[in-house]
């Protein structure tokens, strides 16, 4: 498959080292080793997918585009349109046989697929609560770039990966969710949001620039005992930890496997749309349009009242 890497960024020069030598080319308005300024440069017949990795705004333009000369596409997350937006790129993928894709490499660790894995073989029996947080220290960046310090702020950008994560461990969602925190604690827009859903599983997702250390943990609380996870491969050691509930009490047999490995989610992430576009797909639009409603009703929350 003949690739073209759209967007020369730090995620565009990643995705174009996983390409490798399917990578036919890249499109850049200013980076100088970019082999084209523009997408309509490119003569169409040849590549048969692209990477995009722009910021938002040129997305939903680059994306009708592509899908319309039936090219295959991945995009960065999060895929933020309207629902009328999503139908339309939906439409034209479905019209021209092509594959559109939002990367949500996280579904590739290795502990979300075991975790992935445990919940639904039933073992922990009912899950009662999860709770999500994700944190780096990066407010002091977003706040010195145009584009990145505006709007809802880490609420889309880390919460956008919180949600998916819950949609591929858990499937539906089926209480809406609230703001119960969102906080400029350093920048015009929040650098630090607490949400949640109260229904048949108490869900908590908490995003913040402010950790100075980038920090993944996961916290499932079951009838059977609970599931843990700590970091991410990224990040050094990340540790998956079950424990098997005592009755009436006690300390819980506790087992842990630790992953200390380089970030395998790229390559994994890539060779699954590899496969999906050789396979006819599907995408995933079904899944922003979930993750889209439910973080523009946060947003709404957020920027309405709750911006302390």
């Amino acid at each position: 498959m003949r690739i073209i890497v759209v967007g020369l960024g730090n995620q565009g020069r990643k995705r174009l080292k996983v390409a490798g030598a399917d990578a036919v080319g890249t499109v850049d308005p200013v980076a100088p080793d970019a082999d084209w300024r523009r997408i309509e440069d490119v003569p169409p017949d040849c590549f048969d997918a692209a990477l995009v990795c722009t910021p938002d705004g040129p997305k939903l333009e680059l994306l009708a585009r592509l899908l319309g000369h039936g090219k295959h596409v991945l995009v960065e997350k999060p895929l933020f349109a309207s629902a009328g937006g999503l139908a339309r790129l939906d439409a034209l993928a479905r019209a021209n046989a092509a594959v559109c894709y939002t990367a949500y490499n996280h579904r590739f660790e290795p502990h979300f697929e075991r975790m992935a894995g445990l919940i639904r073989s039933g073992e922990l029996g009912r899950v009662y609560r999860c709770r999500l947080s994700y944190g780096n220290g990066t407010a002091r960046d977003v706040r010195d770039s145009v584009w990145r310090d505006q709007g809802a702020g880490v609420l889309p950008d880390l919460g956008s990966h919180l949600l998916d994560t819950l949609l591929f461990w858990f499937g539906d969602l089926d209480a809406p969710f609230r703001i119960w925190s969102a906080s400029r604690f350093e920048n015009r827009a929040f650098d630090h949001v607490v949400a949640g859903a109260r229904g048949m599983i108490v869900f908590e997702i908490e995003m913040s620039l402010l950790n100075w250390r980038n920090q993944f943990t996961c916290d499932i609380l079951a009838e059977n005992g609970s599931a843990h996870i700590d970091s991410l491969c990224k990040w050094g050691p990340s540790v998956f930890t079950r424990r098997h509930r005592v009755l009436p009490s006690g300390r819980p047999p506790e087992d842990a496997i630790t992953v200390v490995r380089s970030d395998p989610t790229w390559t994994l992430e890539y060779a699954h749309f590899k496969r999906l576009c050789e396979t006819g797909g599907p995408g995933n639009m079904g899944n922003d349009r979930v993750i889209n409603a439910i973080l523009d009703d946060l947003a709404v929350q957020a920027l309405e009242g709750h911006g302390t």
